[in-house]
C-alpha cells in the first residue's frame, strides 16, 4: 500500500535562549544567501566579527522572555500540530497510511532530519508544506533548497508535491477572520486592526521576489470578509533590522504614530505566522504593547496565531487534500464537515 509523508517546514527556533544557542542558531539563519543577499567576502567577515560577537547575548533575552517549562514555544506547538494533523488525516484518509513530520529550516528538528525519518518509514509519495502562507525567496523557497538537497542523498526519489502558497486560500482566511470574529465576540473590537507581516528588504521585491504582492492580497481579503473599511485596519510589516530600505509602513512605527492620531485601542494580527513565536510573542504581544502604550495609547491586544486550533488543524487538512487531489489525480473520501477552501484560489 502506498504510502502519503508530509512533511511540515517552518522557520526555526534555537535550542535554548542562551547566547551559545542563539549564536549556533543565528550563524546558520545569517549564514543563508536567501535571507542576505550581499557578496559572502563582505558579509562573512561582518557576519562572524560583528554580529555573532554582539547578537546573540541580547536575542537570547529576547527568547528568554518567552520560553516555557515545554522549551521553545515554536518546537512545541509544532510538535502538537504534527500530532494532531496526522490523527485528523488518518480519520479522513483511512485508505492510505499517513506520516507527517516536521522540519525546520534553522535549528532543529532541521529539514534533513524530517526527511529522514518519513525515509526510514519508506514512504514512496511526499507532500512538502512550508509554513509560509505568503511565498518568498527569504523563506518559502529557503525550505524547497533545503528539502532538494536532502533529497539527494536518497536512493530512490519518491512522488513529491511541494505546496508553494496559500495566500489566499479560502480556507486560510477563513480561518483568520474567525479567530478574529469570535475575539470581537468576547472582547468588543479596537478601534483599529493592524495586519502585520514580517518584512523584508524593498529591494528584494525589486529583484522580483513577489511576498509584497500576496501580504497585500491576504490583507485584503482578511478585511473584506471581517466587512472593514479602508479606515479600519492597516497593513504593516514588523521585524526590520539592519540599514536596508524596508518594506513600509513599519509596524513599530504604528505603534509610536497611531496614539497621535487618536487611536488609543488596538488589535494586532500576524497572518504570516501561522505558528507563535518570537516575531509574535515578543516583538508584538510584549514590546510592542510596552511601546504604544508609553506613546499614548491605553491598550494592544495581540490576535494569537491559528497554532494547533481545531481552525487550523482541518484547513490545513482541507488544503493538503485538495492539493493532494488536483496534482495526483487521485481522491480522497469526501470531507463531511470543515472548512472549505477554493483550490483555484490556491493556484492563481
Amino acid at each position: 500500500m502506498s504510502k502519503l509523508g508530509i512533511l511540515l517546514t517552518f522557520t526555526g527556533t534555537p535550542d535554548a535562549p542562551t547566547p551559545r544557542a542563539l549564536r549556533r542558531y543565528l550563524k546558520e539563519f545569517l549564514s543563508d544567501k536567501r535571507v542576505v543577499h550581499i557578496p559572502r567576502i563582505i558579509w562573512l567577515p561582518i557576519l562572524f566579527g560583528l554580529i555573532l560577537t554582539l547578537r546573540p547575548r541580547r536575542s537570547a533575552k529576547l527568547y528568554q522572555e518567552i520560553w516555557t517549562n515545554d522549551g521553545s514555544p515554536m518546537r512545541f506547538t509544532m510538535q502538537k500540530l504534527k500530532s494532531l494533523l496526522q490523527e485528523k488525516l488518518t480519520g479522513t484518509l483511512a485508505q492510505m497510511p499517513i506520516l507527517v513530520e516536521i522540519g525546520m529550516n534553522y535549528g532543529k528538528p532541521s529539514i534533513e532530519q524530517g526527511l529522514e525519518n518519513l525515509r526510514q518509514q519508506q514512504v514512496d509519495t511526499l507532500m512538502v508544506l512550508p509554513l509560509f502562507p505568503q511565498y518568498s525567496n527569504t523563506t518559502t523557497a529557503s525550505t524547497f533548497d533545503r528539502v532538494n538537497l536532502a533529497l539527494k542523498k536518497w536512493p530512490a526519489l519518491p512522488e513529491i508535491f511541494m505546496l508553494r502558497d496559500y495566500a489566499h486560500h479560502l480556507g486560510y482566511i477563513k480561518a483568520l477572520s474567525t479567530t478574529l470574529l469570535k475575539t470581537w465576540k468576547e472582547e468588543s473590537a479596537a478601534q483599529h486592526l493592524l495586519i502585520s507581516f514580517h518584512g523584508i528588504p524593498k529591494r528584494f521585491v525589486q529583484k522580483g521576489d513577489p511576498y509584497q504582492t500576496r501580504c497585500e492580497r491576504t490583507a485584503q481579503l482578511l478585511a473584506e470578509e471581517l466587512k472593514l473599511s479602508n479606515e479600519q485596519w492597516t497593513l504593516c510589516y514588523q521585524s526590520q533590522f539592519g540599514y536596508d530600505k524596508w518594506l513600509k509602513p513599519s509596524t513599530q512605527h504604528l505603534f509610536t504614530e497611531l496614539p497621535k492620531r487618536g487611536i488609543k485601542n488596538l488589535d494586532v494580527i500576524c497572518p504570516g505566522f501561522p505558528i507563535d513565536c518570537l516575531e509574535t510573542l515578543e516583538e508584538i504581544a510584549l514590546r510592542g504593547k510596552k511601546t504604544f502604550i508609553q506613546h499614548g495609547g491605553n491598550h494592544l491586544r495581540y490576535i494569537p496565531a491559528l497554532n494547533d486550533s481545531d481552525l487550523h488543524i482541518e484547513m490545513l487538512a482541507e488544503l493538503l487534500q485538495s492539493y493532494f487531489c488536483h496534482h495526483s489525480g487521485r481522491s480522497f473520501p469526501p470531507r463531511e464537515r470543515g472548512i472549505k477552501g477554493d483550490f483555484k484560489k490556491l493556484t492563481t
